[in-house]
């Protein structure tokens, strides 16, 4: 019996020596479940590379509310810019008729004026390798119309990259912009100048002189929100907007902005 009891203590205290030596178990570690979707997000924010590359002989046109993929190919002129020099619809690389989507294209460095939307159009991570005169221009749109960039970039803009002629609406979402004058100018001395409204979503902007430009006097509304800034010397200016062609003064910050 008490060979018993002494053979079960020594049991005992062993279990017992063994527990308190053991090594904890590792804790577990799960993926953070944003990490999927900031992958994402940053691969949104770099230009990709070129499936392919394509010179357009003149420019291309997509018709009224239909939608073009470009495959990521870089599409250009072969033409060598001409710096500020204002050029016609002749010399852009795409137009997009009323309700018309380009998506998945890069915009080479051999072409004058980018792309020409004729109101209510739809960019999907479309990029400009290097911008000309300009690189996307609102040529003509609508009050009640909106024209939607999503994502897509462009870069070394020496001066405008939306240029916005008509009406209504644009709004830029998730944009990358770097080494640039301005990304958005309402036109500010054009003959006909109806109220122009812009939204800049998310997005990141660096190396610029200026994010946006409007004119209050016209009726013009910009909102900015969540659009990281680096280098950026202004962040919303206000000119006052004239129809006689002369050049619009600038007044100062744009209120509320």
């Amino acid at each position: 019996m008490q060979y018993t009891l002494l053979l079960a203590a020594a049991t005992s205290a062993l279990l017992t020596s063994s527990c308190a030596n053991a090594s904890p178990a590792p804790p577990q570690i799960t993926a953070a479940p944003r990490a999927a979707q900031v992958a994402r997000n940053l691969a949104r924010r770099q230009q990709p590379s070129p499936a392919g590359s394509s010179v357009l002989a003149k420019v291309m046109t997509i018709a009224a509310g239909e939608s073009f993929d470009g495959g990521n190919v870089m599409f250009d002129r072969g033409v060598s810019c001409t710096g500020q020099e204002e050029g016609g619809s002749s010399d852009a690389v795409f137009i997009l008729e009323k309700g018309a989507s380009l998506s998945n294209v890069i915009i080479g460095p051999n072409q004058i004026e980018g792309v020409h939307c004729q109101g209510g159009c739809t960019l999907t991570n479309v990029w400009w390798d290097a911008v000309c005169e300009d690189a996307f221009s609102i040529k003509t749109q609508d009050a009640g119309e909106t024209t939607h960039i999503k994502g897509g970039g462009a870069r070394s803009a020496e001066d405008k990259v939306v240029q916005h002629n008509g009406g209504g609406t644009v709004v830029i979402e998730d944009f990358t912009v770097s080494d640039f004058g301005k990304l958005y100018r309402s036109c500010g001395n054009c003959k006909s100048m109806p109220a122009r409204h812009v939204q800049v979503v998310g997005g990141s902007a660096t190396d610029g002189k200026l994010l946006v430009g409007i004119n209050p006097n016209m009726g013009d509304t910009a909102v900015v929100q969540g659009v990281s800034m680096s280098g950026v010397k202004d962040k919303c200016l206000a000119f006052e907007g004239v129809t006689d062609g002369s050049e619009p003064k600038q007044i100062g910050p744009c209120e509320g902005v």
